[in-house]
C-alpha cells in the first residue's frame, strides 16, 4: 500500500507520463496556458516537502521555452492573449531559487503587454484581442495573478488596484442576482452572437470558467495576506470569493460531492459531472478556509465531501500505478472561426478527454491545498510560512540582478 498523498502520487504519474508538457498529445510544443496551471501544482508540493525534484521538473518544461535574453519561444506579445500570461506565474519562483536573470526579463516581457493589452471602456482586459470588447471568467486567472505578484516583488506594490478593478469589472457585468454565479463571459458592445443583445451576457454558468475565477480570486487574496497591512480593497476581494463560493455550493451534488460541466443543468440530459471545474472549486474552498475567508466549522463537511468525490468520481489507477483523471472538458469558448454559440448543447458537445494538462493541474492544486489543511502533509521547515509570503520576502531582499 503506498503511503504517498494524492498529491504526491498524481506528481509522480504526470512526471512519469510526460517528461515535457509541452510535447504531451496535442500541444504541439506550443507556449500554452495549461502547463502553468500543472506547475503551480508542482510549486506547492515543493514548498511544502523540499523534494527538488519537483523544482526541476518545473525548470524543465520552463526552460523549453525560456532563452537567455529572456525571449520566450512561440510568444507573440502582439496577439495580445491575457492566456499567454498564465505561465509567467512560475518565473518569480525560478529567478528567485536560481538567479538566472533570463527569468526576471521573461516576466518582464510578459508584463509589458498588460502595459499595452487592450481593454474595455471601464479598463478590463480584452481577453484576446480576437474577442474585443469581451470579459471572460477564464481571464482573471490568466492574468491577474502574476500582474499582482509582479508588481509586489518588482514594483514595491506599485498599481495594485488595477488588478483589484479587473475583479471588480469582471463581478459588475456577470455576476447573475438571482443564482449568484457569474456567466462565462460579457460583451460590452452586445454584439457577439452568442451574448444576450440586451445584457451582452452569455447564457450559461461554466463550471470551468466558474473554477477559473474562484481559483483567481483565492491567489490573489494569498498574495495580499503577504502585505505588512491589509489592503483596503481585500475586504471586498474576500466578500466576492464567500459569495461565489456559497452560490456553487447550492450546485454541489448530492450524491458525489462535485459539480456538472453546466453548474446550474445537473438534472438536463446530458450534462456530467466534471473533472476540472470540480477540482477547480475543491483548491478554492481549502484555500479559503486557510486564510480565513470562510469558517472551518460552516465549510468543512462541504470540503471533505467534495474532495471525496474528487476521488471517488474521478480518479482511476492503472496497472502500472498511475493515476488517470478522466471527465475532462477539453476545451470550451465563445466565438471564434468555430463560431461556439454557448448554448447548452455546445458545452456538452466539446470532447470528455482523459488527463487534460487543466484539469491534472487544478487536481494537483486541489489536492497539495486539501492535504495542507488537513494536516496530511507538513511543511518543510523554512516553508511553514505562508507560500506567497515567503517567496515575495525572499525575493524582496534577493540583489538585484543586472541585465
Amino acid at each position: 500500500m503506498t503511503t504517498l498523498n494524492w498529491s504526491e502520487r498524481m506528481a509522480e504519474s504526470i512526471m512519469r507520463r510526460t517528461p515535457l508538457l509541452c510535447e504531451d498529445k496535442g500541444y504541439g510544443g506550443k507556449w500554452s496556458y495549461d502547463y502553468g496551471v500543472v506547475l503551480k501544482g508542482f510549486e506547492a508540493l515543493w514548498r511544502r516537502s523540499g523534494d527538488d525534484r519537483y523544482l526541476r521538473y518545473i525548470r524543465r518544461q520552463m526552460d523549453r521555452f525560456i532563452q537567455d535574453g529572456g525571449g520566450i519561444i512561440g510568444y507573440e506579445p502582439e496577439e495580445y492573449n491575457i492566456d499567454h500570461i498564465n505561465n509567467g506565474k512560475l518565473l518569480f519562483l525560478l529567478h528567485e531559487q536560481t538567479g538566472d536573470n533570463k527569468y526576471r526579463l521573461a516576466a518582464d516581457l510578459l508584463r509589458s503587454q498588460l502595459d499595452r493589452h487592450p481593454r474595455t471602456s471601464e479598463g478590463a482586459f480584452w481577453h484576446k484581442q480576437i474577442y474585443p470588447y469581451q470579459i471572460w471568467l477564464d481571464g482573471l486567472y490568466m492574468g491577474a495573478p502574476f500582474y499582482l505578484q509582479y508588481q509586489l516583488i518588482y514594483r514595491n506594490g506599485e498599481g495594485v488596484e488595477d488588478v483589484i478593478r479587473q475583479f471588480q469589472l469582471c463581478e459588475r457585468h456577470t455576476r447573475d442576482s438571482d443564482t449568484g454565479l457569474l456567466h462565462h463571459a460579457w460583451d460590452e458592445r452586445k454584439v457577439q452572437p452568442w451574448c444576450d443583445p440586451a445584457t451582452g451576457l452569455s447564457e450559461h454558468y461554466w463550471g470551468r470558467s466558474l473554477g477559473w475565477f474562484v481559483m483567481a480570486l483565492a491567489d490573489v487574496l494569498e498574495l495580499l495576506a503577504a502585505l505588512p497591512q491589509e489592503h483596503e480593497d481585500a475586504p471586498e476581494l474576500r466578500r466576492m470569493l464567500a459569495e461565489t463560493l456559497a452560490a456553487l455550493r447550492n450546485y454541489q451534488d448530492a450524491e458525489s460531492g462535485v459539480w456538472y460541466q453546466v453548474v446550474d443543468c445537473g438534472e438536463r440530459k446530458g450534462n456530467y459531472l466534471e473533472a476540472s471545474a470540480s477540482s477547480m472549486i475543491v483548491y478554492a474552498i481549502a484555500k479559503s478556509i486557510s486564510l480565513g475567508v470562510l469558517p472551518e466549522d460552516e465549510w468543512g463537511e462541504t470540503l471533505d465531501r467534495a474532495f471525496r468525490g474528487l476521488i471517488d468520481e474521478f480518479v482511476l489507477e492503472t496497472r502500472e500505478g498511475l493515476l488517470n483523471l478522466n471527465k475532462n472538458c477539453q476545451v470550451a469558448g465563445l466565438g471564434g472561426a468555430d463560431k461556439r454559440d454557448g448554448s447548452y448543447a455546445y458545452y456538452l458537445s466539446e470532447p470528455i478527454v482523459t488527463n487534460d494538462q487543466k484539469g491534472l493541474g487544478a487536481f494537483l492544486l486541489a489536492c497539495a491545498a486539501y492535504e495542507q489543511l488537513r494536516g496530511f502533509a507538513e511543511p518543510r521547515e523554512d516553508q511553514r510560512e505562508n507560500g506567497a509570503e515567503a517567496s515575495i520576502a525572499a525575493q524582496r531582499t534577493q540583489e538585484p540582478f543586472s541585465p
